[in-house]
């Protein structure tokens, strides 16, 4: 018997990425098993909560026009609809970027005892930000060299110290932030006051990291069970220089599963995972980036909201672990 009877499914976001997070939530929603649960889609931006639609178990999927959509009530994590008041057992949140992979949400949720999908909010909250999250880990896994500016420092200075610090290419990101939005491949320094900026577009601190030859490799790691399990890994191929916004989603890159690395690399890539997922105090379905160099495996960043569109990462590693994704979601549901 489920643990949970009204699923409300959170998408939308207050963060560039919020398009894709309606896209990876409306796929979820879509996959949630009707015979076990009632399913709510809520589109969440800016503090305006509505529900988009819903679905009863065994039942079709009722939708509302935009302009006729029920506001969420707040205060107990509630909707009227149809004169019904709806109160949601469960949490799953497919918000990307903030407020789903700040610990914003996830705070809301933990002082109104609303159980939820993903990490902590604290947990969320390191994991977020690329520069405390390697410097939580950094001592566990290798981590590239790398460099930190907050808006308002002296950019010029930072570059300096950049250059004679680091070995170009850098790469340049916002330390809060997903979907490559704001990142910059910068080879000539000439050029990265120009990519610092980009990346403020997108966040008020960035960091420069040292670029690492190598393959591009990512794993997901998630509870079933009380035991920490690893899906089979993905290598990543990209057309364009790096694996970018364009290769991510408008199909420039090529995402093999099973990784075509040895035996030996995809145990250790797995086991670095569950082990950082223990440590940082992950739950739920998380996926980290790496760069498998001849030096070793590099960590790149933990994304506790994966995307969960139908072609991404994760839903194409469940498929090759052999596993019903609409099952796998109930595995998490069951296990948050």
């Amino acid at each position: 018997m489920a643990r949970y009877n009204t699923i409300a499914v959170v998408y939308g976001s207050d963060s560039s990425e919020w398009e894709v997070s309606c896209r990876s939530g409306e796929f979820v929603a879509s996959a949630i098993d009707d015979n076990l649960y009632d399913v709510y889609e809520i589109f969440a931006r800016f503090g305006v909560w509505k529900l988009v639609a819903f679905r009863k178990k065994n039942s079709m999927r009722v939708t509302f026009p935009e302009e006729a959509r029920p506001d969420i009530d707040k205060s107990d994590f509630s909707v009227s609809v149809l004169g019904e008041k709806v109160k949601f057992d469960f949490a799953y949140i497919v918000q990307h970027g903030a407020p789903g992979e700040t610990g914003q949400i996830q705070g809301y949720l933990e002082m109104l005892h609303v159980p939820f999908s993903s990490c902590s909010s604290y947990a969320s909250m390191i994991a977020f930000d690329k520069f405390a999250c390697k410097s939580y880990v950094k001592e566990r896994v290798l981590c590239a060299p790398d460099a930190f500016i907050r808006r308002g420092d002296d950019v010029d200075a930072f570059c300096a110290r950049v250059a004679s610090k680091l070995k170009f290419p850098v790469f340049v990101k916002p330390t809060q932030g997903g979907s490559s939005f704001g990142v910059t491949r910068v080879v000539d320094p000439a050029e990265l006051p120009e990519a610092i900026q980009y990346a403020f577009s997108e966040n008020s601190m960035v960091i420069v990291e040292q670029g690492v030859s190598g393959r591009e490799v990512t794993c997901a790691a998630y509870t079933d069970g009380g035991v920490v399990k690893a899906l089979p890994p993905i290598e990543i191929v990209s057309d364009n220089e790096y694996f970018d916004y364009d290769a991510k989603y408008n199909g420039h890159s090529r995402e093999i599963c099973p990784a075509p690395i040895t035996p030996e690399q995809t145990a250790e890539l797995q086991r670095t995972t569950c082990e950082l997922y223990s440590f940082i105090g992950c739950k739920g379905l998380v996926r980290m980036d790496y760069i498998l160099s001849p030096e070793g495996l590099y960590f790149l960043e933990v994304n506790t909201i994966p995307g969960m569109t139908s072609a991404s990462l994760v839903p194409k590693m469940v498929r090759e672990a052999g596993l019903s994704f609409t099952g796998f979601l109930s595995t998490i549901i069951e296990n948050s």
